[in-house]
């Protein structure tokens, strides 16, 4: 049923021959001064209401995807984001555990989006409040998950490669980090290594190798951003976050930037549940999203006010 309001606009033109009289004419006057904002208004209200129907949230990756890998996003990303908000939800999916993210995309990120998943969605939260947790402690067993963090010290320790730092293994709460090189390199490593592991294939080896030892625990290896890569159960991977959403929306839209096969934005990418876009930088993501969500709606909005 359409609203008191919009029944009184669209009656207040065909009354006036016949309910206004002269000692209504100004008073009638003023109001068809403001026809044309009427419009825009009722236009605005329709779009709202289509919008809620239509029920679409867009998933973003964080390293490549909203900033540069391990590094603050740019204020200017995170200003779209808010805009973005007006026109879709909006929700956060990383590897990383809910420090980092914060640490790229601000201390009150999980407070200035829809739903905020780090480490694949183990950790979920929703309007900043959480949600669910999941432990890779409690699913693999203490004995297993020491014979599998002693075999990745071993192999750590018999790896020749140009440089090693410190903190080979991050434990999360949902999976294991593992970084060759180790996580306390610098920015200048980071970006040395990366180049190094392109052509020697470090990571991809060292995964191969947990494969044929550990293919009995149902693990997932998946290579992400610059030094490292994730371990964790099958499952677990970033359509793990979809659980949360996925009876919500009716369109979830992904982006993220290591959408290739062995990458960690694949499965969610791929998945039949998602409308994949895979994105090279921060730059690219926001037009391609403003392209997908806000022109179309602002180009509507112009069109229906400009008759």
């Amino acid at each position: 049923m359409a609203s008191p309001f919009v029944l009184f606009a669209m009656s207040l033109p065909q009354c006036a021959p016949f309910g206004l009289t002269k000692t209504h004419s100004a008073a009638y006057s003023l109001l068809a001064i403001d026809t044309r904002r009427l419009r825009s208004c009722i236009t605005t209200m329709v779009q709202v209401e289509h919008r809620t129907r239509h029920r679409t949230i867009a998933l973003f990756d964080v390293d490549g995807t909203l900033s540069v890998a391990r590094k603050a996003a740019d204020p200017a990303t995170l200003a779209f984001l808010q805009e973005l908000r007006e026109y879709v939800k909006v929700g956060i999916v990383g590897g990383s555990d809910e420090v980092k993210i914060c640490e790229q995309l601000g201390a009150n990120a999980k407070d200035q989006v829809d739903f905020f998943f780090a480490e694949n969605g183990l950790v979920a939260y929703k309007e900043g409040k959480i949600l669910a947790t999941e432990s890779l402690k409690t699913w693999l067993g203490e004995d297993k998950l020491k014979e599998l963090l002693n075999y990745i010290l071993h192999y750590v320790a018999d790896l020749d490669i140009p440089i090693k730092r410190g903190t080979f293994i991050e434990f999360r709460n949902g999976m294991l980090n593992v970084s060759p090189i180790g996580r306390n390199c610098s920015q200048e490593e980071r970006d040395e290594f990366e180049r190094f592991d392109q052509g020697a294939g470090i990571r991809k080896k060292f995964i191969e190798a947990l494969k044929k030892k550990f293919g009995h625990l149902g693990l997932t290896y998946s290579i992400g951003g610059q030094i490292s890569f994730d371990i964790f159960p099958q499952g677990w991977d970033k359509t793990f976050c979809l659980q949360y959403v996925e009876k919500e929306y009716d369109e979830i839209h992904f982006f993220g930037d290591k959408t290739y096969e062995g990458g960690n934005d694949y499965e969610i990418f791929s998945s039949p549940k998602t409308i994949g876009h895979a994105v090279n930088s921060p730059i690219d993501t926001i037009g391609q999203c403003r392209e997908l969500f806000i022109n179309p709606q602002q180009e509507a909005l112009h069109g229906s006010t400009s008759h």
